[in-house]
């Protein structure tokens, strides 16, 4: 899932006894499908642009019209739970993976079970990684994916020249080159971080969290208080309390800020997810200018730590369970996820192939993308495939948050004050609060 999103709380709607289908909002002739469509690139008008012509490809290989809309990243949670409260929704749409298992939970999605897999490609057709973030463990999942994503850490190669400073390999490379390549007097910093999203929060806490050994659930008991998801945040919040990030970061609230300050040589490195490509070229930087390499772990492991990167981000696509036209539903997802339509629409949008055989082609075995592909290959895990995720991602990326505000504050933030409020979060996850 792409970073700055707003992710409502879920949990609510999970309370609810029964989803009741009311019909969706297609044609039941079978001829027109309504698809809901998240916001990949740098506007939403940019999106219909790279979509409408595959579109009408489908239509001309059908005959089944389909009906777009492109929605933001901070409406379409929301804009999806009152189409699940009421039953009235589309027939296709795009889902941020983190949150296929909450989804999941609420019945409102079409479950791919095993001959449903068959009609779109079956599960082979797509990354394992991939479609480890489909839905709950033990169950169908509740999506396949379409577009993948992962972390890296991208790094302006001038400046790094100029420091005679080496891509880190290690955390503590990582601090050490931060630490030559900040110049607060100059306006320059060694890394940047978009630190007032708490979904980005959330997703560094458990990232780092995994490198220190971290489990952060103990089947469904939280566990995040422990000490090694307290080494986790503090590995990030570090960024901020050791002066390597700039302290107004800490309000940075989307990866526009960021990504700018990166492409102006405000800030030597940043960690982003892989589409961002697309965002720094339109910023007027060429994919020359930088360099990106897997985030880096810290060094030595401690016991149980994992070398995680990044976790596997990405978009998956899905039916709504009652859809008036579900066969052309699954149709049309098979469409999307084709090998030919992953080609055209990954390539447009920076993001990466989700099914093997794309990187077969010479546009996806570039050093830059296949660093990305093992990255979300080898060294990316699911978040929490729970139906509580989405409570989850808040009350940690909010610990997150508030915590990089306190350290751009001038404030301690000691092992002491993130065990606190992790124990608070997880007191809160435990009451569904």
């Amino acid at each position: 899932m792409r970073s700055s999103r707003t992710v409502a709380v879920l949990a609510a709607l999970l309370l609810v006894a029964g989803v009741t289908a009311c019909g969706s909002g297609s044609s039941s002739d079978g001829k027109t499908l309504t698809y809901w469509a998240s916001n990949q690139s740098t506007s939403l008008d940019n999106d219909r642009k790279i979509l409408q012509p595959e579109l009408d490809r489908f239509e001309k290989q059908t005959g089944i019209h389909v009906e777009l809309e492109v929605i933001v990243w901070p409406d379409l949670l929301n804009r999806i739970l009152a189409a699940t409260t009421s039953g009235q929704g589309p027939d296709v749409l795009n889902i941020g993976n983190t949150w296929s298992a909450s989804l999941q939970a609420t019945g409102a999605l079409h479950q791919f079970d095993d001959a449903t897999l068959a009609r779109v490609g079956g599960r082979e057709k797509f990354l394992a990684s991939s479609m480890a973030a489909t839905g709950a463990a033990g169950q169908a999942p509740a999506a396949v994916p379409l577009y993948g994503l992962a972390y890296g850490l991208f790094y302006n190669r001038k400046l790094f020249a100029e420091a005679d400073s080496r891509p880190p390999k290690t955390w503590p490379e990582l601090r050490e080159a931060a630490r030559k390549l900040t110049d607060p007097a100059k306006g320059r910093w060694g890394i940047g971080i978009e630190g007032a999203s708490y979904t980005e929060g959330s997703h560094f806490a458990f990232m780092f969290g995994r490198q220190n050994g971290a489990q952060l659930f103990a089947g469904s008991d939280p566990q995040f208080d422990s000490a090694q998801m307290v080494a986790g945040v503090k590995q990030y919040v570090d960024l901020i309390s050791e002066g390597l990030a700039n302290p107004s970061d800490a309000e940075h609230l989307n990866d526009v800020d960021m990504d700018g300050e990166f492409a102006s040589g405000q800030a030597a490195m940043i960690m982003q997810q892989s589409n961002a490509t697309a965002v720094l070229k339109s910023l007027g930087m060429n994919e020359g200018d930088y360099g990106v390499v897997p985030i880096p772990v810290v060094d030595p492991l401690p016991a149980g730590g994992k070398p995680v990167s990044s976790h596997v981000a990405g978009i998956n696509i899905t039916a709504f369970a009652n859809s008036d036209n579900l066969s052309g539903a699954l149709r049309f997802i098979d469409f999307m996820t084709s090998l030919d339509e992953q080609k055209v629409l990954n390539a447009q949008l920076g993001s990466l192939p989700v099914v093997t055989a794309a990187y077969q082609d010479a546009q996806f075995s570039t050093p830059l993308i296949s660093t990305f592909r093992q990255v979300l290959a080898d060294r990316a895990e699911p978040m929490p495939m729970i139906p509580q995720e989405s409570q989850f991602e808040t009350l940690i990326g909010t610990v997150v948050k508030d915590l990089l505000a306190q350290a751009a504050s001038g404030k301690k933030v000691d092992d002491a004050t993130i065990k606190a409020k992790l124990n608070t979060a997880n007191q809160q996850m435990r009451s569904g609060g």
